[in-house]
């Protein structure tokens, strides 16, 4: 390999890296909403009032 080929591997490798981090802190910025837990979910399927607009969960 030339020297102008590894160049373009390190760069591109490094970019990598760095687009992978700020992927991950801009995403950290982002919340979940809580798991249900299965006696939340029987719960919820006998609520007509669900968020599911009374369909069934699979």
């Amino acid at each position: 390999m030339t020297t102008f080929e590894v160049w373009i591997i390190i760069i591109l490798v490094v970019g990598v890296v760095f687009s992978n981090l700020a992927v991950l802190k801009y995403s950290a910025k982002f919340k979940l909403p809580p798991f249900k837990s299965p006696s939340n979910l029987k719960k919820n399927k006998k609520d007509p009032k669900s968020k599911l607009g009374g369909f069934d969960q699979p």
